[in-house]
């Protein structure tokens, strides 16, 4: 089968592998389609471990099921996820799931951006979900970042009503405007330094947009009846972004560091305003199972649509394009690839 290979952003390999062999209670999947995430460009994160067989979101069909695997058949149309919890420990008792060590070292075999992917007995246990009729193979690819997604807004605890600013509008932050807005926003203001992605946001749904390069907190209350917002969402993993979500959420309000920063940066915070105003921070890694069935039952449902998110679909051999697109984030939003183009 062919893979392709991770060796840094610019050097993407086409190689030839064996179809991996499966085990008792594992699953074979054939993947049809692969989304390029945010999360795979980002350099200095994945080249520690290069070189390696990226993509994580993926929907496919089961292609071979292994011995003792019942509740699916060949030719199931499936979404795989490929970090699963334990279940059992400290955190995913407490409703942790996403710092579950299982978790943080679970995976399925090589990754999304081949033509076949081995599926782990544990992954095939808690970590195969059906793909609804209702929803394409490509619909299929935006459970794991939209559960994500969910996941964010619960640690949050946002409410119906409020005022969201969502800082960068790239996937993820046009996932936050879709999302916000399908749960019941009360106003979602949006930013990046992109043009394109601007205007992208308020196709999406935002009610205003702000380049990032203006004054974001003083233009965040020209455009919400002079108040900040009362959940702030940080979507660029610029130390600028985290500055402006300190200066931009609303007395009571929250702020979700969503987007990652560089291991070893760091940055000061202004603790006398946080306490005085009541400021609630927050992090969110990760989708546990419950959120992706949330979001497998929002898209299923449509109650928000991703098919228009969609701008580049490319074959195996043009993952190296793929992730130049992503990569520079200027034109794209969505890449997916198909391997079996």
């Amino acid at each position: 089968m062919r893979v392709a290979v991770y060796h840094n952003n610019k050097d993407i390999r086409i190689e030839e592998r064996p179809i991996p062999k499966i085990s008792k209670g594992e699953l074979l999947v054939k993947v049809i389609a692969s989304g390029i995430c945010g999360s795979d460009v980002m350099e200095w994160y994945r080249i520690k471990k290069a070189p390696l067989v990226l993509g994580h979101e993926v929907a496919g069909e089961i292609a071979e099921i292994g011995d003792g695997v019942k509740g699916y058949k060949k030719g199931d149309r499936v979404i795989v996820s490929h970090h699963v919890p334990c279940n059992i420990c400290y955190y995913c008792l407490n409703g942790n799931h996403s710092v579950c060590d299982t978790l943080r070292n679970t995976n399925f075999d090589p990754g999304g951006f081949s033509e076949y992917i081995r599926v782990p007995e544990i992954n095939v246990d808690r970590g195969i979900f059906l793909l609804p009729d209702e929803l394409s193979f490509e619909e299929g690819t935006f459970t794991e970042p939209l559960a994500c997604a969910i996941r964010g807004l619960n640690r949050s605890h946002f409410k119906e009503g409020q005022s969201v600013l969502i800082i960068g509008s790239g996937i993820s932050g046009l996932l936050f405007i879709k999302l916000t807005c399908a749960l019941g926003a009360g106003r979602v203001i949006a930013t990046d330094i992109n043009n394109y992605r601007l205007n992208c946001a308020k196709k999406f749904g935002a009610d205003s947009v702000i380049n990032a390069k203006d004054n974001v907190p003083a233009r965040l209350r020209e455009t919400n009846d002079g108040r900040f917002a009362d959940l702030v969402i940080v979507c660029a993993g610029a130390t600028s972004a985290m500055t402006q979500a300190l200066q931009s959420a609303e007395r009571g309000g929250t702020i979700l560091f969503f987007a990652p920063v560089e291991q070893g940066i760091n940055m000061p915070i202004p603790l006398w305003d946080i306490w005085r105003d009541g400021i609630t921070m927050t992090t969110s890694y990760a989708g546990a199972p419950s959120d992706i069935i949330r979001a497998i039952e929002l898209l299923k449902v449509h109650r928000l649509e991703v098919k228009d998110m969609i701008t580049h679909r490319l074959s195996l051999l043009e993952t190296g394009l793929g992730f130049q697109l992503v990569a520079k984030a200027q034109e794209s939003i969505k890449v997916i690839i198909k391997p079996q183009r």
